[in-house]
């Protein structure tokens, strides 16, 4: 909301998982709803763009939408 509007933002972000977490990760179909839990940082020290850490994410029912 800004003003009082609903207001859709979009943007794109790089994201990581690395260990065991990629390994489920790999093997997630492509088809599906995901939450994902995890934390943004920058992508080196000196830049300004973004990744987002995945640290966990599971499956969502379709029927939560």
């Amino acid at each position: 909301m800004e003003a009082g509007i609903a207001r859709l933002t979009e943007f794109e972000v790089s994201a990581v998982a690395a260990g065991e977490l990629s390994t489920r990760f790999s093997q997630t179909p492509l088809a599906g709803l995901y939450q994902f839990s995890g934390f943004l940082s920058k992508k080196s020290r000196n830049s300004k763009s973004l990744v987002f850490h995945i640290i966990d994410f599971s499956a969502v029912p379709d029927s939560s939408i």
